[in-house]
């Protein structure tokens, strides 16, 4: 599948979710868990392309999804400081 297809679902799924809602508070505790790792990954993914000119890449998997997802921009750029300063 071309990726402008499948970030069009997750942002499709993201806005549904966000509109939708759900009506119990531990679907929509799960809900809100998956909407945060999906922006992540969208961050990740968008890191890797504009970062990719400077020789920046951090790989998308569960944990740097997480730590991106959860923690937002500071937690992008403390991914990003590690994989300069330490790899």
């Amino acid at each position: 599948m071309e990726p402008v297809i499948i970030i069009s679902i997750i942002g499709v799924l993201v806005l549904l979710l966000l509109f939708i809602g759900a009506p119990v508070r531990p679907i929509r505790y799960i809900g809100q868990g998956i909407i945060k790792l999906l922006i992540g990954a969208m961050f990740l993914f968008f890191l890797n392309t504009l970062g990719n000119q400077y020789g920046i890449y951090v790989p998308i998997n569960f944990i740097t999804t997480a730590i991106s997802g959860f923690l937002g921009l500071p937690g992008l750029a403390a991914l990003v400081a590690v994989q300069v300063w330490v790899m």
